[in-house]
């Protein structure tokens, strides 16, 4: 907790209103736990980790590029792609 703390202090994160689990459920069946969702972008961040960044930069970087809009809109299936087409979109700027 006391990391978690740490980051949300020094990173001025703040929680939004946004619920990633409001869908239409005749288009997603199926809402991924956060485990399966912590596994997708552990392997984007590891499949673009720049040579110059440690992991730490690596989430920021990835977090807030607006890909993960994408990912975590569970009416389409981009969390569903497998990681190399993730990392693919992500570089060239979207599925």
């Amino acid at each position: 907790m006391q990391v978690e703390q740490e980051w949300i202090d020094e990173y001025s994160l703040k929680n939004g209103e946004f619920d990633i689990t409001d869908v239409d459920r005749q288009l997603a069946q199926i809402v991924p736990s956060p485990t399966q969702m912590g596994k997708v972008y552990a392997k984007l961040i590891k499949d673009t980790l720049q040579s110059d960044e440690n992991y730490v930069d690596g989430i920021m970087r990835v977090y807030n590029n607006e890909i993960c809009d994408v990912i975590d809109n569970y009416n389409c299936s981009a969390f569903y792609e497998p990681s190399y087409v993730i990392a693919r979109a992500y570089q060239s700027g979207g599925f």
